[in-house]
């Protein structure tokens, strides 16, 4: 099962509406706000490569407010509880 981990950077003040948008998502699997460099990060699961990429690039990249966004694809093999 393909799972990625998205960072997020978005326009000040619009994290609490941008994750809530983000979590009706169903590929989403978690969303957590952050300090730091990124003001969240996203994890999704999804059947396929080609549906992961649809929902990062249809469903996330275009909410309003994000300016900008980090995919990590995890690599099974490597590492993982699961």
């Amino acid at each position: 099962m393909p799972t990625a981990y998205i960072l997020i950077n978005c326009i000040l003040g619009k994290e609490e509406e941008i994750i809530k948008q983000i979590s009706q998502i169903q590929q989403v699997k978690e969303i957590r706000g952050t300090y730091g460099v990124h003001d969240m990060f996203v994890k999704i699961q999804t059947d396929t490569v080609d549906e992961m990429n649809n929902t990062i690039t249809n469903s996330i990249r275009k909410i309003n407010g994000i300016t900008s966004t980090v995919t990590l694809v995890s690599i099974p093999e490597q590492g993982g509880r699961g």
